[in-house]
C-alpha cells in the first residue's frame, strides 16, 4: 500500500448521475421511525454540549486503550493471545500524531497526562518487541521525538 494521498473523490447522491443540486431532501427523513429520528437529533445535541477538549480526550483515551491491549497489557489472562504489534505500532503512531497536533489547543493540564500515557505506550511497545526498535525509530517517534526509559 502506497503513502501517497489517494486521488479518489467520492459524492454521494440518491441516483446515478445525478448532482447534489438535482435533487431534494424531504424535511421526513423516508424509512426511518420517527423514534429513531428523534434518538438522532437527541445524541446530537448531547454531543453539541461537549467541550472539545472533552472530545479530544476522549479520543486518546480511545486510542491508549486499544494499543495497550496489542501491546499485550490487557488484564485478562488472554492478553498475549490479544498482542499485535503491528496494530500496536499504527495506534501508537496515530495517537502521537493526534497528541502533537492537539497540546496547542487543549493546554498542558490536558496534554501532560496525555503524553505521559503516550510516553509509557511507546516504552511497553519498545519492551514487547522481540527487535527493539532503536530510539527515535518507535512508534510516534517522529512526532514526540526519541523516547528513552
Amino acid at each position: 500500500m502506497s503513502d501517497a494521498p489517494r486521488s479518489e473523490r467520492y459524492e454521494f447522491t440518491d441516483a446515478p448521475g445525478t448532482a447534489p443540486a438535482d435533487h431534494e431532501h424531504p424535511a421526513e427523513t423516508p424509512g426511518l421511525p420517527d423514534d429513531a429520528v428523534d434518538a438522532v437529533q437527541g445524541q446530537m445535541r448531547d454531543i453539541a454540549e461537549v467541550p472539545a477538549v472533552e472530545v479530544i480526550t476522549t479520543a486518546a483515551v480511545h486510542l491508549m486503550s486499544a494499543a495497550a491491549v496489542k501491546c499485550g497489557l490487557a488484564a485478562d489472562e488472554d492478553a498475549d493471545e490479544l498482542k499485535d504489534l503491528d496494530e500496536a505500532r499504527k495506534l501508537i503512531t496515530a495517537l502521537a500524531g493526534f497528541v502533537t497536533a492537539a497540546a496547542p489547543e487543549i493546554g498542558s493540564q490536558h496534554a501532560g497526562p496525555l503524553r505521559d500515557g503516550l510516553k509509557s505506550l511507546q516504552l511497553a511497545f519498545r519492551e514487547a518487541s522481540p527487535f527493539p526498535d532503536a530510539p527515535g525509530a518507535g512508534p510516534g517517534e517522529k512526532f514526540t521525538g526519541p523516547v528513552y526509559g
